[in-house]
């Protein structure tokens, strides 16, 4: 059985909450991150208690150092030092073209997607890199098919966030490979998760499945099964790849 520790940003709803509950059904002791909403953190963490499983919730808003800093101490006093990371939390605002975005939401979107990322990557690398003493582990950066696609009319800060992502996962493959941590990436398509209400189109899947060839939008489930792949040993000799889990699109 696999006792790994794994951390996951943003798990209390969405592809990060089905990685969570994949990732407790087999073998992980799961820190569920989660920004604001508590309830539903609690939520997924009693599913994962209800099957057998070891999972906390933790408070953090990754955009901020001393709250990512507390998230991982956290994980290392309940749970035992972190071994995997996934990179899941993101936000977006509004559809709305560049020339009526306000310097705030742009900051914020990168803030969170791209700061907030490039931060929990530190903590993990300073825990696992052998390097530091670690024994190795395996980081999943969930970026978007936005970032192919610019997201052009709705989202290109997200789009140009989720670029960031990319580059990143590439540069920090190839920076730490010989220290015993892998690190890849998803590139989830058009999935069926909370984030589109916040761009104020809950139901935007439906309206944009037909550009996929495989004429549907993703379920968050699918999406967690590459990730939990990316994260094994089946993956021992996958580092820098950018997988994209978007249906064909």
């Amino acid at each position: 059985m696999n006792t790994r520790v794994l951390l996951v940003t943003g798990a209390s709803r969405g592809i990060g909450a089905a990685t969570a509950r994949l990732a407790a059904a087999r073998g992980y002791d799961v820190c569920v991150n989660y920004h604001r909403d508590r309830g539903a953190a609690d939520g997924i963490v009693r599913e994962i208690e209800a099957a057998g499983g070891r999972a906390i919730a933790v408070a953090a808003d990754v955009s901020v150092e001393a709250d990512v800093v507390r998230v991982f101490e956290t994980c290392d006093r309940e749970l035992g030092t972190v071994q995997a990371l996934v990179n899941n939390a993101g936000i977006l605002d509004r559809q709305m073209r560049v020339d009526a975005m306000t310097a705030a939401r742009i900051e914020r979107i990168m803030a969170v997607n791209v700061v907030g990322s490039l931060l929990c990557a530190r903590e993990a690398i300073r825990r696992m890199s052998t390097t530091h003493g670690g024994a190795g582990g395996a980081i999943v950066n969930v970026s978007s098919g936005a970032a192919r696609w610019g997201s052009p009319g709705e989202y290109v800060d997200y789009a140009a966030s989720k670029g960031a992502v990319d580059s990143m996962t590439l540069g920090l493959a190839r920076e730490v490979a010989g220290e015993g941590i892998r690190v890849n990436a998803v590139r989830p398509g058009f999935t069926y998760t909370e984030i589109h209400a916040l761009g104020g189109e809950p139901k935007r899947v439906d309206r944009v499945k037909s550009q996929v060839p495989m004429l549907r939008g993703a379920q968050p489930e699918e999406v967690a099964e590459a990730i939990l792949w990316l994260l094994s040993d089946a993956a021992s000799y996958t580092a820098g790849a950018i997988v994209d889990v978007a249906g064909g699109k």
